[in-house]
């Protein structure tokens, strides 16, 4: 029989147990975190069909999904959950309870080339509010997105914020009436270039040097929220659209300061402007303020029609994203995890010999019946070699059970971490754990 090399391929991540357990916790956190701000879970196909998904047509995304064809179907692998969620609201608009709040957490794939974090296959986990205008909502999120990262414990970020209605209506303000793309993306390079280095951009986008001049001093506003809010407040600027943009920033400000969103981890900054073709007003990019070359670690924004190619009907709403897969490779190649956990289990029983199998059956049954995770260790091998199982899983204890514990109803509970032995009465032992257990927490 002719032997084929087990391999992946390139671009597809899979992990260790050990570090599966850590992308399932942080997984986790997310998922309820979500549901703490009253996010409810949705499921789309992980085949979406072509004509539906490549709806919008032409650009990068056409030459990024996976298709396939079967019989007289052409299906494409969703590239992100943005496009299944806006067909799933114009299917169920009329059944859906507006403000619609939803989470959806799945694999998406996009056809590139591989590089080191940035898959084919990867996790996003999306928050969106269909719906709603309301700046409430803008505020919120960073919220949602200040609770996650403090409950992963990876280090400090901030929450950058901006609002594109801002930067637009600046623009008009100064008599820039050209296409605002261009433009949009040389600021969204701000902080990797030199001053010197955006003036001389500048001058390739036929603006005036007076031009030139009034958005090098608008980039140039910077401080503390309250600082720059004035800044921009103090400019007067008469742009129904720029006020609109500045009344929104002002608005969730106060909704952060109100949710008690820590002042040193958002951040208005006017160089913000991701989602060049997609986003129209707030949008958000996160850093860790000690991995700033990780990039955004979360992202998202505001777009004023969901809906686009599938209704007629106006649909806001506003979201982010986190790119777990992506964020998680970033955090590994730092060591910013712990990864040493095999297990989730508490404990591993070990049977001294084949006359213990029942006895410690029994216990393991006890065990799980109080919702104590546990291994039972069914191999017949010497009793050192069960002991270098369970320190290998690292599991906290070993439940030794032999002879002498039979007879006295009693359980011997090694302390993997400590090397410590307690004899303790079998009816005791959920108890003991348990205690244990939330000390260890």
């Amino acid at each position: 029989m002719k032997i084929t090399q087990p391999r992946i391929a390139s671009g597809f991540p899979e992990y260790s147990p050990e570090e599966q357990l850590a992308f399932d916790h942080l997984l986790t956190i997310i998922r309820n975190t979500y549901e703490l701000y009253g996010f409810t879970p949705i499921e789309t196909p992980q085949l979406e069909l072509k004509e539906v998904l490549l709806a919008k047509g032409g650009g990068e995304t056409d030459k990024q999904v996976y298709e396939l064809q079967r019989g007289k179907n052409n299906f494409c692998l969703p590239f992100d959950l943005t496009l299944p969620l806006a067909r799933y609201v114009a299917e169920r608009q009329g059944n859906l309870i507006f403000p619609f709040r939803r989470y959806q957490i799945a694999k998406v794939h996009r056809a590139e080339r591989a590089q080191a974090g940035r898959y084919r296959e990867f996790y996003q986990c999306d928050i969106d509010v269909i719906g709603s205008n309301n700046p409430y909502i803008d505020g919120e999120l960073p919220a949602v997105i200040n609770q996650i990262f403090e409950a992963f414990q990876i280090g400090e970020f901030t929450i950058q914020i901006n609002d594109r209605k801002l930067l637009n209506g600046f623009f008009k303000a100064i008599g820039y009436l050209a296409e605002p793309t261009p433009l949009l993306r040389l600021i969204d390079k701000l902080a990797k270039i030199s001053s010197e280095e955006f003036e001389a951009e500048l001058q390739k986008l036929d603006l005036t040097s007076e031009q030139i001049e009034q958005l090098q001093n608008f980039m140039a506003i910077q401080g503390t929220n309250r600082e720059v809010l004035a800044a921009l407040t103090d400019l007067a600027i008469a742009n129904e659209e720029f006020q609109a943009g500045l009344i929104n920033l002002q608005e969730i400000y106060q909704v952060l300061r109100d949710l008690n969103v820590p002042e040193s981890r958002f951040q208005i900054n006017l160089s913000i402007t991701r989602g060049l073709d997609y986003y129209t007003g707030t949008v958000y990019e996160t850093f860790l303020d000690e991995y700033p070359q990780l990039g955004s670690i979360c992202s998202g924004g505001r777009y004023d029609d969901l809906l686009g190619h599938f209704s007629k009907a106006p649909l806001p709403g506003v979201g982010i994203s986190v790119g777990l897969s992506r964020l998680f490779y970033q955090l590994l190649e730092n060591k910013l995890l712990n990864i040493s956990q095999q297990t989730k289990v508490a404990a591993v029983i070990l049977p001294y010999d084949q006359n213990s199998f029942s006895a410690g059956l029994k216990l393991a049954s006890l065990l799980r019946e109080q919702h104590v995770p546990v291994i039972f260790y069914s191999e017949a091998t010497a009793f050192k070699k069960k002991m270098r199982y369970a320190d290998r899983l690292k599991v906290p204890f070993s439940l030794i059970i032999g002879e002498d514990e039979i007879k006295k109803q009693t359980v011997s509970v090694k302390d993997m971490r400590t090397g410590e032995t307690e004899e303790i009465a079998e009816t005791a032992v959920v108890n003991y754990l348990q205690e244990k257990l939330k000390g260890a927490d």
